[in-house]
């Protein structure tokens, strides 16, 4: 396949922000994702995956790298049973739709989740106290040494992080669901969205949680309120009115300016409460936080 040069990556991100990339390709199948990655090779490009880019920063000068979204055979969705067979590709909310109806529980937290499964896997993503770690049996993990299935302790998942590295793509993941009537997943479902819908910002450009929860016991959305943030603005971007821990595109914002935010954001966290914030939100290209002043 012949990739694609200096596509604007902020189209494919939910904060809407980010420049473009050296190379875009969208493989539909694995030998389309080999080919990919063998002319990432020759080129000496580094390789990137993007889902949906709900938990993506997006440098604004962009990315040096052959940057993939998955599509066709990647994406589709299989049910054998309890266990559910899905691309790395598939939006969470297709997946979660196919085993509702199918009576199959265990993955209604990914209601809060806007992603994909291989995004998921990636960094764990959970919400509402389920994770993909917890219901995934295995994922088909491709890169230039091959393509290898990884259990999820192979794939060091925890809290909102996996030890994948850019370059390993998920191509494949398995999850092992548990039978549940239908009518108590939907209500399941319905139950955990509004909650969400009360609790964060919605029909607005996010990228989802800005930091990870630093304990069970404060959330960040919870410290960076009593820090007085909410609402707080700087360019383009805003801290959500509605949630701390989310950042708004109001304006016209560039990926500087919630950097930006996030800066001021961890280093009042760090002041008021001698907490260092960890961002839960992947940085794709040179995009970095400076260090905190102790």
């Amino acid at each position: 396949m012949t990739p694609e040069h200096g596509v604007p990556l902020g189209r494919f991100t939910t904060l809407g922000t980010g420049g473009p990339a050296r190379a875009f390709a969208r493989p539909e199948s694995l030998e389309e994702l080999h080919e990919a990655l063998r002319w990432a090779a020759e080129h000496d490009a580094g390789v990137a995956t993007v889902g949906l880019g709900s938990n993506l920063l997006v440098a604004d000068e962009g990315v040096d790298a052959l940057v993939l979204k998955l599509g066709g055979a990647l994406a589709k969705v299989e049910l054998d049973g309890e266990l559910v067979r899905a691309g790395g590709g598939v939006a969470n909310a297709v997946v979660l739709h196919r085993v509702r109806d199918a009576g199959l529980g265990g993955f209604e937290f990914a209601c809060a989740i806007p992603g994909t499964t291989g995004g998921g896997v990636w960094m764990n993503a959970g919400a509402y106290g389920g994770d993909f770690a917890q219901v995934l049996e295995r994922a088909l993990v491709v890169d230039l040494d091959g393509t290898r299935w990884l259990t999820p302790s192979k794939l060091g998942l925890r809290y909102r992080h996996s030890e994948l590295r850019h370059g390993q793509v998920v191509a494949e993941v398995e999850l092992r669901l548990i039978p549940r009537p239908v009518e108590e997943i939907r209500a399941t479902v319905a139950e955990l969205q509004a909650q969400r819908k009360a609790a964060q910002p919605t029909n607005r450009r996010t990228f989802g949680s800005v930091f990870k929860n630093p304990d069970h016991e404060l959330s960040a959305g919870r410290m960076l309120e009593a820090c007085g943030l909410r609402g707080f603005r700087l360019g383009g971007a805003q801290i959500s009115p509605r949630h701390a821990n989310f950042i708004e595109n109001a304006d016209g914002a560039a990926t500087a300016d919630a950097v930006d935010l996030m800066a001021e954001a961890r280093r009042r966290a760090w002041e008021q409460y001698g907490v260092e914030l960890e961002h839960e939100v992947e940085f794709l290209g040179p995009v970095e936080l400076p260090p905190l002043e102790r």
